[in-house]
């Protein structure tokens, strides 16, 4: 029997601060693993023997600096975790092993405003057929990442806001999801996974105070300070959307009135260009006019981008972040939208917190958001199960 403070307890406790390092990470060198988790190098090597004798990690050659090095990963057999994202115009699903290795991944189109049931069938049938596609051990199924483009309140684990999602009032998509596959679900709304995914995979890896800005039907911030996404303690940080920017603005679905939403989502946006570029326009083919030359659709962009830079310099005067990562369809204008993003920070921002700041567009385009619902299920999942071999029990069959 293990006791507090014993030796026993304590080597148990090292095992576990290694593995997690490891698993949020990816991969990482033994020295990277010492620093990381505060230990000698002598205790991570030893620990590091002892978790690939027990077939935990894989350790490959690699280099660091110049010199030569181990990198160590958690086995691609270790687990599995699903990630799934409900877009406003999609549904996308991705599994991946512990090793941070995407080994299946595939989206659908998806009107997710018209209903919350049928949203769930399709991603319980997407799941499904990934698995088979895969070949996956369903009894390594450590958990399921979802994402939804909505609030999630963080005690009863309902849809915050009927008003973006009008089909699925007062659904509980975490429950609802793992009474259908039979794991453990973890959710969070589409800016904080898109912030995840980007800080594992993409342009924010390194960086531990970040703010990730999605513009699509509504506009959100996923924060991460200190390492950590930050939700406040109703689950709803991070509406950034509902700045005022002009109080006798248009009336914002929220109730007030000039919120930044109001002149940077795609719903207002797009009818300014329909006079002349017709009622199919979409944002991803504003920002492809906008490349192209097309002047109309080039002074949209920059305009959101001003308005975009003022709710990022105020965000740049409160929680003063490191680095600001674009992401949706408008991150692919580039320099077009992310020049007048800079220049409102340079005019609005306290200046010691301007000069810090770097705003970069994302690097994992669309998929984001489920890559971050994947890194949602690697955070949660607990590292005990690893070291015993006990991943939870999954429900029958997938119907």
């Amino acid at each position: 029997m293990e006791t507090p403070g014993s030796q026993s307890s304590l080597h148990r406790a090292n095992l576990e601060r290694v593995v997690r390092a490891v698993r949020l990470a990816g991969s990482l060198t033994q020295a990277e693993i010492a620093r990381t988790t505060g230990l000698s190098a002598a205790t991570v090597s030893n620990i590091v023997r002892e978790l690939k004798e027990g077939g935990t990690v894989e350790v490959t050659p690699t280099s660091a600096g110049g010199r030569r090095a181990r990198s160590v990963s958690l086995s691609g057999d270790a687990g599995i975790v699903i990630g799934v994202d409900f877009g406003h115009t999609h549904l996308r699903v991705a599994i991946g092993n512990l090793a941070h290795q995407v080994l299946a991944e595939e989206s659908e189109p998806l009107d997710v405003d018209a209903s919350a049931r049928e949203g769930f069938d399709r991603a319980e049938g997407l799941v499904s057929r990934l698995i088979a596609a895969t070949g996956v051990d369903r009894s390594k199924i450590a958990g399921v990442g979802l994402g939804v483009p909505g609030p999630i309140d963080v005690e009863s684990g309902t849809l915050g806001s009927t008003a973006i999602l009008p089909g699925w009032g007062g659904t509980r998509p975490a429950q609802e999801l793992r009474d259908r596959l039979g794991v453990p679900v973890h959710v969070d709304n589409d800016a904080n996974l898109g912030a995840l995914g980007e800080m594992v995979w993409g342009s924010g890896r390194g960086v531990r105070d970040l703010a990730y800005i999605k513009v699509a039907s509504g506009v959100g911030a996923g924060l991460v300070i200190d390492g950590k996404i930050y939700r406040g303690p109703g689950g709803t940080a991070g509406e950034i959307g509902h700045i005022t920017l002009d109080e006798s603005g248009p009336v914002c679905r929220c109730g007030n009135r000039g919120c930044l939403e109001t002149f940077t989502a795609a719903r207002y946006v797009l009818p300014l260009l329909q006079p002349s570029h017709g009622t199919d326009l979409t944002m991803d083919g504003v920002v492809r006019l906008a490349k192209d030359g097309d002047p109309g659709c080039r002074r949209v962009i920059a305009d959101v981008g001003r308005h975009i830079g003022s709710g990022v310099a105020n965000l740049c005067n409160l929680l003063n972040p490191s680095r600001v990562v674009l992401g949706g369809d408008l991150a692919e204008a580039g320099e077009l939208v992310l020049g007048p993003i800079r220049e409102s920070v340079g005019r609005y921002a306290i200046p010691s917190a301007a000069r810090q700041l770097s705003v970069l567009p994302g690097a994992l385009g669309g998929r984001a958001e489920v890559l971050g619902a994947l890194a949602l299920a690697l955070s949660e999942m607990g590292d005990s199960t690893l070291l015993d071999g006990s991943l939870p029990a999954t429900a029958p069959a997938f119907t």
